[in-house]
């Protein structure tokens, strides 16, 4: 493989090979059936935050979702620690680490035996600079976010837990894909669940913001983020606010104080509108601004100015298409 110093390289069921090698088959059933579920983390200052939780919510899916994975959660721990260590020669001063684990059930069994290949759960932990994710969000933390309602409408627990962090994930494109035809900037995808009631973004979750009570849509049809547990459990008490999880519709986020999403490679966006329609004064207000310099405290990490000075020193996106937290269109 060469010397580890060169480039980044992939924690894949239990060796480390270069990213460009860390390939499964086309026969494993995430590629057939989306079969796979994942965390990404992100680190400040070099030292991963919330991994444990992370892991945990990772084995609560992999129950969840029956993938016969023999790896105990302190060894999946031990094999990022692992791989961080590997890839820290290929990373900057200035960069943090962004963990992506994958876990799908392997080879589908209608070709276990015919294909020549291992049978079994495949693992792969990926290591890349979080600048990767967040450059061109900068501005945000000034001008907010337009969150913009799609026709694309959140899938219930009823029909396909949401709480199982996966990879079926076409209706958050869907979704995106919709809200990166509309007119402006920064708008961002929400989406309602079948009952018209706020649900989720498509990979962060939403809060608003009414008499300084912070409000954000039942755990019930989104996924549970570990930022928005952070938010409701940790910084929310830590400055003595009210945290509600209640239904919210699109009327009460128009009339709210403030509003925010939470996510875990910004942290904290303040969210100024709801389709066009400013929130409050249509800036960020006094209680997200609390919570994200609390959160930037307690990490040790301005994280605004964090991501402002990549932003600086970022080459200029040529994406085209719609991805997580990349929804308008470019030139």
């Amino acid at each position: 493989m060469g010397n580890l110093d060169q480039g980044r390289v992939v924690y894949f069921n239990g060796e480390l090979v270069s990213e460009s090698e860390a390939c499964i088959s086309i026969y494993d059933s995430s590629l057939m059936f989306g079969d796979m579920v994942f965390e990404m983390t992100r680190s400040f200052n070099k030292q991963q935050f919330k991994l444990r939780e992370h892991i945990k919510r990772l084995y609560a899916s992999i129950k969840m979702l029956q993938i016969p994975l023999k790896m105990t959660s302190d060894e999946m721990e031990d094999a990022v620690y692992k791989t961080i260590e590997a890839n820290e020669p290929a990373f900057s001063k200035d960069d943090e680490h962004r963990i992506m684990i994958d876990v799908s059930r392997g080879l589908l069994s209608i070709y276990q035996d015919v294909v020549g290949l291992p049978k079994g759960p495949n693992v792969i932990i990926a290591d890349f600079p979080l600048r990767w994710t967040v450059t061109g969000m900068g501005d945000l933390f000034n001008t907010g976010i337009n969150a913009v309602i799609p026709s694309q409408r959140a899938i219930p627990a009823h029909l396909l837990e949401p709480k199982i962090k996966n990879r079926s994930r076409l209706h958050y494109l869907m979704a995106n894909i919709e809200v990166s035809n509309t007119e402006g900037n920064n708008n961002w995808a929400l989406l309602l669940d079948p009952d018209g009631f706020i649900a989720e973004g498509t990979g962060d979750n939403f809060f608003i913001v009414k008499d300084k009570t912070i409000i954000t849509p039942e755990g019930r049809n989104i996924l549970r983020g570990i930022s928005r547990d952070y938010v409701l459990h940790e910084l929310g008490p830590q400055l003595g606010l009210t945290c509600v999880e209640k239904n919210i519709e699109p009327y009460d986020v128009m009339t709210a104080d403030e509003a925010f999403m939470t996510g875990t490679p910004f942290c904290i966006l303040p969210v100024t509108a709801l389709n066009n329609i400013e929130i409050g004064t249509g800036k960020m207000c006094k209680i997200t601004r609390l919570l994200l310099d609390t959160w930037s405290e307690n990490v040790g990490i301005n994280i605004s100015e964090q991501i402002k000075k990549w932003d600086k020193v970022g080459e200029p996106s040529t994406v085209s298409t719609p991805s997580p937290y990349t929804f308008g269109k470019r030139q």
